[in-house]
């Protein structure tokens, strides 16, 4: 398993809406492009910035197949696939093709707040039954729960295809406890765009990134710079972003990026409830940090 290289920039794909609110094919082709002709180095889908609850099962495969298939294989891609039912996400795993994608990342169960113990035997569970190898994510913001380093590190240590975490704890101490006592090829990896690059100068090996949605040159550069030690020029590039890493967040995810998304004129600005778009004050802010950007 230690060939798997997830360094540089992930992006967290959102799934475009037509007015109807079905998927938007023609406007995913497009997102697929951009994305990779400006230098991300992987792909996360169907994770939650893409609403994937949203989307009915038929919805999940067909997405997944079209973007295996417009890919190509031309950057790695990771598949979301995570559930608060242990035994839903093992599953899942089992009656997938996994072989276009190099890894899984599957979320701490949420909602119903499994103890330490549990949160080890779910991974447990999905990492004995998963052909390809595993990432953790922490997000205790939306689980209501909290991996701890202990259990993120005991994983670690288990389980040779449990290749790392992305950690959206906030908690910079936590994840600087994991870099400092991780087996030496685990990764850990920022799920949140704000703290990519002091994270990265602690350790990390980069970003699944929300913000790259819109601005994956800039920002994989940041990446890039950062992971090469040019913590200069990286910071230059982190403090352009500052005021849009709290803009996309301040009406909720994945409403921001495409609000951004929208005003760049990729996608409509349609959700799935219970989301809805951002509200049009921020929209507004939004669209002033991007004249200034450009």
């Amino acid at each position: 398993m230690a060939g798997i290289n997830l360094k540089g920039m992930g992006v967290a794909l959102i799934t475009p809406f037509k007015k109807d609110k079905s998927v938007d094919y023609e406007a995913l082709a497009r997102l697929l492009e951009y994305q990779i002709q400006n230098g991300i180095d992987y792909l996360v889908v169907l994770a939650t910035t893409a609403e994937t609850v949203t989307l009915s099962p038929e919805e999940q495969v067909e997405v997944r197949n079209f973007v295996v298939e417009r890919v190509h294989g031309r950057v790695p891609l990771v598949l979301g696939m995570g559930s608060n039912n242990t035994m839903a996400v093992v599953n899942a795993v089992k009656s997938t093709d996994l072989s276009p994608f190099s890894a899984i990342l599957s979320v701490v169960p949420y909602y119903n707040k499994p103890s330490q113990e549990g949160i080890y035997q779910h991974y447990k569970a999905i990492a004995e039954a998963s052909p390809v190898p595993v990432i953790l994510y922490n997000v205790p913001g939306r689980t209501g729960v909290n991996m701890a380093p202990e259990t993120c590190l005991r994983l670690a240590r288990d389980f040779e295809n449990i290749i790392g975490v992305k950690e959206a704890s906030g908690n910079i101490s936590q994840m600087d406890e994991i870099i400092k006592n991780k087996p030496k090829d685990f990764m850990v990896i920022s799920g949140d765009d704000g703290i990519t690059f002091p994270l990265i100068t602690l350790g990390a090996v980069g970003v699944i990134s929300v913000i790259g949605n819109a601005f994956p040159r800039e920002f994989s550069r940041m990446v890039r710079l950062a992971l090469e030690g040019d913590y200069e020029k990286a910071l230059l590039i982190h403090h352009r972003f500052t005021e849009l890493f709290s803009l996309l967040f301040v009406d909720g995810n994945p409403a921001g990026v495409k609000c951004l998304l929208n005003a760049m004129g990729f996608i409509e600005n349609e959700l799935r409830l219970p989301l809805v778009p951002t509200r049009i004050t921020t929209y507004e802010k939004i669209r002033a940090v991007l004249n200034s950007l450009n």
